[in-house]
């Protein structure tokens, strides 16, 4: 039985090899690779040897297989992955732009993981689990998603698991007030949360990054680790405020990193990390992640993490 749960969408990125090639033009893509926040998250914590699995829904076609494929080899069990034939595997079309933004079409609403519901999340399969990780992006996926999250989260704390959130939802989609009543039931129950600054002001209402992120903690959140991308993080307890800096490295693909890192800090946790610990282990990790083209691809094992940071 697994240690760490992820759940929401599975999809494959097709991605332009430069920057400054928008996808409104004909060009060259590579890939697929294997994607989706919640699924970074979970390979993350597979490559540094943590028994863990995931609850989602691909199609029965070449993209999913692909995603499959690459969640098993590197240790994720996929038992609990649906197929269905009647609807396609996720696709996001990616392209850089030089000044580190990026542009995106996604399908992911008309996908399969749109499908995921909350008859796909099994009491039994929560059993044993230690952590649960939860994306704003599978709340937002489709009604029947989000309520498969909720449920999960209420088993995991009804067997004492820690609930960990990403709330990456883009409130120039939804609203401001509708992503706050998304996250809220997750929120409710959140151990550890870890927002971008503009999440945490969303989230918090207050303007102030800093600010915000104690006043979640105040809120009844135990642990806010403010994710500042190549400035480092900033983490917030009741009785700890501390800044981590990130490791500097030559980023060649910032997708995922976010997710990586969130992988990282609940592995540490879980090996009794403390949280200032946590974060630079995460920091590390994060780090390797966008060493490489792909949102996996740079993910590290943890004999490989152990060598980058030795080197540091």
């Amino acid at each position: 039985m697994p240690q760490v749960l992820s759940m929401g969408e599975l999809l494959v990125e097709v991605m332009r090899p430069g920057v400054d090639e928008p996808l409104d033009r004909q060009g060259t893509f590579v890939g697929p690779f294997p994607s989706g926040a919640p699924a970074i998250f979970i390979d993350a914590v597979a490559r540094l040897g943590v028994s863990c699995g995931f609850v989602g829904v691909v199609g029965d076609d070449p993209f999913g297989r692909c995603v499959l494929n690459r969640l098993t080899r590197d240790g994720v069990d996929v038992r609990h992955v649906r197929l269905v034939s009647h609807r396609t595997t996720g696709i996001a079309f990616v392209a850089y732009r030089s000044d580190g933004s990026r542009q995106f079409v996604f399908h992911l609403p008309q996908s399969a993981a749109a499908l995921l519901s909350p008859d796909d999340v099994r009491k039994e399969y929560l059993e044993g689990v230690r952590a649960l990780h939860i994306t704003g992006s599978a709340l937002a996926i489709s009604d029947s998603a989000r309520e498969a999250c909720y449920r999960a989260v209420r088993l995991c704390k009804q067997r004492g698991g820690m609930v960990s959130f990403d709330p990456n939802v883009r409130p120039e989609l939804l609203g401001v007030e509708a992503v706050q009543a998304l996250c809220e039931p997750v929120l409710a129950s959140c151990d550890v949360l870890l927002p971008s600054g503009a999440e945490a002001t969303m989230l918090s209402g207050d303007t102030d990054e800093e600010t915000a992120c104690q006043k979640l903690v105040a809120s009844g959140i135990p642990i806010v680790v403010l994710k500042r991308g190549a400035q480092g993080c900033s983490v917030f307890t009741d009785q700890l405020r501390a800044e981590v800096p990130a490791y500097p490295v030559n980023e060649v693909d910032p997708t995922g990193a976010g997710d990586a890192f969130a992988g990282g800090f609940v592995v540490a946790l879980l090996r009794g990390m403390s949280v200032q610990e946590a974060a630079r282990f995460a920091s590390a990790v994060g780090a390797m992640a966008v060493t490489r083209q792909g949102p996996m691809e740079g993910l590290p094992t943890l004999s490989q993490l152990e060598s980058f940071l030795c080197s540091r």
